[in-house]
């Protein structure tokens, strides 16, 4: 079969199957038009989630009826003012996106310049079926009508009206979120689904696209690095979601999807969260254009830096960095929904208690009234449905609880914001009473991260105490399993693991960590060779063993069910306020909330 030339038609086709898969797609391209255009203010107009119809307007510079014309053309563009395409600073620069959306649709183009006349042009599927004056404002108006209706191939591709509509909004969302100068309206199916206006902070932007409650629950990002940039906002590791949706990231105000910085992120979160858990962020990366190639994908949705090894160290460090400085802190509020759940409940009465002030069994029948002296001398009894109650009786026989006598005062907050202990709940949660709250800690979520960050304290090059056994234990371990943990026995050590091999298909365990205490060695050391051999093959050693500290902080912590003292509660406290991270678990779970004293009042309807 011999060369030929394709035609144009077929061409621009060919062209709107890398730019143009799905309604999404083609809003893209349009809403970055309009800010590439100037835009201050974007209105957004989609029916049937775009698949009918799309509509974006702009109040941007606009265009003049020769620039349409030219615009419909492929590779035309007037976002390369010369040849230097590595020097790329606006969104869109291939020139397709017009000529490629005409091609499968029916678009209608119209615009005006300032001081000048409107226009509008046009295209039926690649055919222009008419143009003329058009009455507007200064900006363009883009419609796209129809996508893929002459094109039953791509069209029965298409996902549910619901489906491409989310698609839509995630993209206005995302370069919403990049340009907090530019307000943005949405409108689906005559209804308005999105409303920002411009001006708006970053912080601000970000949490009116995301959450509201991001505000309270987030820290601020600000990092430079020669002669990079990174900012915006992240979540504490215990505001997370359960999927990756809401991680939005930005290279030079171009959201993008790259596999280098969602490694980057996870990396950063990595001993923070469990592996199903995902954090809220929203994160600006600056870098000098000669430092990135944005052309290596159609959409421009993947980057590709010249050091990529340096933009993932700063990501890692910088954020670990960010939550290292938060220490304790977690999100400070109980869910909503656990709130609701304290509700004044009617109690139904029993056959047994006729009255609210029916006095209890072992008081009903005392032999003979005492009486107690009040500060005045004077003898007091109570007398309630008839019968004299002793108050002064033993008490043996009325249910009993342990907590501390609240004698010693509340610490300040600033210097002690967990408070001081009152007393434990279940054998597992530690009441402690703050200058503004109430306070409720896991007292094994909380213990299990405390552990950790002394087992990574060690790892850092301060090495972990370890205590010998009386007799060193002898587990046995398919091969594959002790040769990866005698390859990782000098690390090990360094967490107080000491360990040798003892034949082909078995370890000696020496010593493990003091702060442990007594734990089974068998367990640990399996699981310590599940997690060397399960984990990333990507993964370094010493990312490896990040992960594996994890595993043994949760066999020596203090466990649920176990009665503690008034001391010790008040010690783990303290520990806590000193403590990185103290505020959430290993997998990402609070270890503490706070319900503020207006929470109270209002519980009893005292506000």
């Amino acid at each position: 079969m011999s060369i030929r030339r394709l035609p144009e038609k077929l061409v621009n086709r060919i062209a709107a199957g890398e730019v143009v898969e799905r309604p999404a797609a083609a809003l893209k391209e349009l809403v970055e038009n309009a800010i590439d255009a100037g835009a201050t203010r974007i209105s957004v107009r989609i029916a049937e989630g775009g698949i009918s119809r799309l509509e974006v307007e702009d109040d941007g510079c606009g265009m003049t009826a020769a620039d349409m014309t030219l615009a419909l053309e492929r590779h035309a563009t007037s976002k390369l003012p010369d040849d230097a395409i590595e020097d790329v600073t606006t969104l869109g620069f291939r020139g397709e996106a017009l000529p490629s959306i005409a091609s499968v649709a029916r678009l209608t183009l119209e615009s005006r310049v300032a001081g000048g006349d409107g226009w509008k042009r046009v295209v039926d599927n690649g055919a222009v079926v008419a143009e003329g004056p058009a009455a507007l404002g200064k900006g363009t108006r883009v419609m796209v009508e129809d996508l893929f209706a002459r094109v039953p191939a791509r069209r029965k591709f298409l996902r549910s009206a619901r489906s491409e509509y989310a698609a839509c909004i995630d993209v206005v969302k995302r370069l919403a979120m990049a340009r907090p100068d530019v307000g943005f309206i949405v409108e689906h199916d005559g209804r308005r689904v999105l409303d920002v206006q411009s001006g708006q902070d970053q912080l601000t932007r970000v949490a009116a696209l995301t959450q509201r409650d991001l505000a309270s629950n987030s820290i601020g990002v600000d990092i430079d690095r020669a002669d990079v940039h990174l900012g915006g906002v992240i979540s504490l590791p215990t505001y997370n979601r359960g999927i990756a949706d809401h991680q939005y990231l930005f290279v030079n105000g171009r959201p993008v999807k790259d596999r280098l910085l969602v490694g980057a992120l996870r990396g950063a979160y990595a001993d923070l969260l469990a592996r199903d858990r995902h954090p809220v962020v929203a994160l600006f990366l600056d870098v000098p254009t000669s430092e990135v190639d944005v052309n290596v994908h159609p959409a421009k949705t993947e980057v590709r830096f010249r050091d990529p090894q340096l933009i993932r160290g700063m990501i890692v460090g910088g954020l670990r960095r960010a939550l290292d400085e938060h220490g304790f802190r977690s999100v400070q509020r109980p869910a909503e929904a656990a709130l609701a759940a304290w509700q004044q409940e009617p109690v139904a009465p029993q056959p047994a208690t006729p009255s609210l002030f029916a006095i209890p069994p072992a008081f009903a029948h005392s032999p003979a009234p005492h009486s107690f002296r009040t500060d005045a001398g004077a003898a007091t009894t109570a007398v309630l449905h008839d019968r004299i109650v002793d108050f002064s009786a033993p008490r043996d026989a009325l249910p009993m609880g342990r907590a501390e006598p609240a004698t010693a005062p509340v610490p300040h907050a600033e210097a002690h914001p967990l408070g001081i202990a009152r007393g434990q709940i279940a054998k597992t949660y530690i009441v402690a009473e703050a200058e503004d709250g109430l306070v409720i800690v896991d007292q094994h979520a909380a213990h299990e991260r405390l552990v950790l960050e002394q087992l990574r304290h060690g790892m850092s090059g301060h090495t972990v105490p370890s205590q010998g056994l009386l007799l060193p234990e002898v587990v046995e371990l398919d091969e594959p399993a002790c040769d990866r943990l005698e390859a990782a026995a000098p690390q090990l050590a360094a967490l107080g693991v000491e360990l040798e091999r003892f034949g082909p298909a078995a370890v000696m365990v020496r010593a493990t960590p003091a702060m442990l205490g007594a734990i089974n060695c068998q367990k640990l050391v399996t699981d310590i060779a599940d997690d060397l051999a399960g984990y990333d093959a990507a993964l370094g050693l010493s990312e490896k063993l990040e992960l594996v500290a994890a595993t043994m902080a949760c066999h020596g912590s203090v466990r649920a069910g176990r009665t503690l003292s008034v001391a010790e509660m008040n010690a783990l406290l303290r520990t806590m306020e000193v403590t990185p991270h103290s505020g959430q678990c290993n997998h990402g779970r609070p270890t503490w909330v706070k319900l503020a004293m207006d929470d109270v009042e209002k519980l009893f309807g005292r506000k």
